[in-house]
Formats: structure tokens, sequence, C-alpha cells
């Protein structure tokens, strides 16, 4: 199997990496700073179409593939984390659904402004009381003539609550299977619609400049034509975008691995002790080579896991996989390269300082570590 990328793949990568180091890197720290999202980043990026790489043309896409935006996410990754999940969640939670699953009236409405980066969309599926039991969903969403009225809330939820925030996709219990199980179903939610409450946002131990909220439904009501996919599938449609997703943040979380690795070997060029640059020192050396080793192991994986998806074959276990390994070695990498860095490595005015209180959340979000290893078991039949 052949991971060397083609020319048209090596350009997008260089664009993004272009972009990421000389327009996200001199801003982001005072977003971080000030816990600010960083629109005119945003706005950019929209330019650029990165907003709808994997999506075709004839909705205002880019007409490319999941892998690509992957390779964005990882070039952006390496300078900044709450950009990279900007994107990733406007795209694999937020748009990616609604091409997935809906009408051609609902992508008509949504997915223009969507993939052109003029509006975000998030994906409430996360709950206060549940976490990672998405099958404990307690939202409930019931039918009253033509349309839903949704009680609940939702934690969590990424790019939900700014200022060009256009919806939000809720997962509700809207039923009872013959089985006597919950009917769980999927259900646009536009921003601004009475009775939709969105929290002020969260105090986050990292990724500050992305926009993270609570959401609350009190007898907010929506047309049934807001049903995202068959009523009752809402439960499937949430892991076919999961399993897709870890693929994405496994992207990112070796874009943060690289990145502590781009930022570990010029500070180890620059930074003397003892007379010479630490990098001439065997213990930084070593240090160094085994956050390569990690990155590059875990880039191979997520090439594997979106190779697999592209060609229609299984991917729920490499795509697992992929994102299990690459969140443990970005918190490796990180926390070896604020080492690296001594007291530096402590001071915010550093890289990996935000690369290093970025890191831990990748091991929890979209399914945390031993949610990865719960599905790697199950796919192998124990």
């Amino acid at each position: 199997m052949d991971f060397r990328l083609s020319e048209e793949q090596e350009a997008l990568r260089e664009s993004v990496r272009d972009f990421a180091r000389e327009v996200v890197a001199p801003a982001i720290a005072e977003h971080y700073e000030q816990h600010t999202f960083p629109y005119e980043i945003v706005r950019q990026m929209g330019k650029m179409g990165l907003f709808g790489l994997p999506f075709p043309e004839e909705h205002g896409g880019m007409g490319g593939d999941y892998f690509a935006l992957c390779l964005a996410l990882e070039e952006l990754a390496r300078v900044d984390s709450s950009v990279a999940i900007t994107l990733e969640a406007a795209v694999s939670l937020g748009a990616m659904p609604i091409y997935r699953f809906g009408t051609d009236e609902q992508k008509a409405q949504w997915l223009p402004k969507l993939l052109s980066g003029e509006a975000l969309a998030g994906f409430g599926l996360t709950e206060p009381g549940t976490g990672s039991d998405a099958g404990g969903t307690q939202t409930r969403a019931v039918l009253d003539g033509d349309e839903w009225v949704i009680n609940g809330s939702k934690a969590f939820i990424t790019n939900s609550g700014t200022d060009i925030t256009s919806l939000v996709t809720v997962t509700a219990v809207t039923g009872t299977k013959p089985d006597g199980s919950k009917e769980l179903s999927s259900i646009i939610v536009p921003s601004g619609t009475p009775g939709f409450t969105v929290a002020p946002g969260y105090s986050k131990v990292g990724w500050t400049a992305s926009d993270t909220h609570e959401l609350t439904f009190d007898d907010c009501r929506v047309p049934a034509a807001n049903l995202l996919g068959q009523r009752g599938r809402g439960f499937a449609q949430f892991l076919r975008t999961l399993d897709e997703g870890r693929i994405a943040i496994a992207a990112l979380a070796v874009g943060l691995a690289q990145g502590c690795v781009d930022e570990s070997i010029k500070y180890a060029k620059e930074r003397h002790a003892f007379g010479q640059p630490i990098g001439n020192y065997q213990a930084i050396q070593f240090k160094i080579a085994d956050m390569e080793l990690k990155a590059h192991t875990a880039r191979l994986a997520y090439y594997d896991a979106a190779a697999r998806m592209l060609a229609g074959e299984p991917f729920k276990r490499q795509a697992a996989i992929a994102k299990l390994h690459a969140s443990t070695i970005a918190v490796d990498n990180a926390r070896e390269a604020t080492q690296i860095h001594g007291g530096y490595g402590f001071m915010n005015e550093y890289p990996v300082a935000r690369f290093w209180r970025d890191a831990k959340i990748l091991e929890i979000g979209e399914g945390t570590s031993e949610v990865q290893r719960m599905v790697i078991a199950r796919d192998l039949g124990i």
C-alpha cells in the first residue's frame, strides 16, 4: 500500500501549512489569553475552501474527499488545535450529517453557507448525565401536529454559540421501539429558535479559542420537516458520524504531536546549556527521536483508516485504533516537549504550553480512550 501523497494532496498540505504558520501562528496566542473566538481566521479558512473540502461541487464544496480534510486538520493542529477543532467539528459533526442524511430541501437550505464557512453548525449528542453512554439519551422530542417539541439538555457542544452558528443537530428520544428500547432520532434546531438556550461558554483547560457550550431545550418547537434522516435511525446516524470523526480527530492529534516535534527541534538548536546547544546532548536527541517515531506511526494509522473508509471497506476498528493511538501519543509528545523546554515550557508565550493544555481532551472527546478499546474489542469478537 502506497501512502505517498499525490501532487494535488501535497499542494493542499503546503497551502494549509503556510496559512497556519503565516496567519494562525501570529494571532492565536492572544485569542487563547482572552478566550475569544478567531472569527477572522475562520473567515479566511472559508475563503480557502477548507470547510467545503470533502463535499461535491454541486452543493458548494471543493470536490475533494475526507482524507483531504484530514490533511488540512493535521497541518492546522501543528500550529493550533482550537482552529483545527473548529474546522473538524464544523465539517464532520456540523455539515456532514446534513450531507449524508438530509433531504434535498435541507441540503439546499443549509449546506451552501456551511460549506463556505459563512455559517457553522454543531452536533448535539453528549448530555450532562450520560457522557459516553449515548444510548442513555434523556432529551425527548414529541411530535405535536406538524412540529417537534423538544425538551432536554446537551453538554460540551462545539461551534454551538458563535455569532455565525446557524443550527445544531440534536439527538432525542422520539418514541419506543417494539423491543422496548428507546427510539432515537436526529432533529435540526436552527439558532434563535424559541426555547433553545445557549449557556455561557465553558471555562476550559485547553482549546480556549474554540466555542463550546451547554444547550437547553424548553418546549422548543421546530417543524416536523426538520427531522434529519429516518425517524428512529438517529443512533445509527451518529455512530457513522463518530466513526468518521475519529479519523479526523486522529489527524488533529497527529498534527499536535508533530507540532511538538517541530517546536522541540527549534528550541533544542537555540537553547544553550553547559556551553553548547541542548540538541547536542543524546538525552534530548533521543526524546525528539521517540516523539517523531510516535507521530509517524500514528499518521500511518489514520492514513490506513481513511483509505479503508474511502474504498468503501469496513473501517470502524481502524478508526478507533487511529484515534486511540494518535490521542495517546499526542499527550506523550506534549509532555516531552514541555520537559525539553524546561521552565519555558510552563510559560504560555511558548506554543508547547498551549499544546500541553490542548492534548488531554484528545483522549476524551469523540469517544474516550476506554470507549475506543471497547470498539476494538467488540470488532474483534470479544
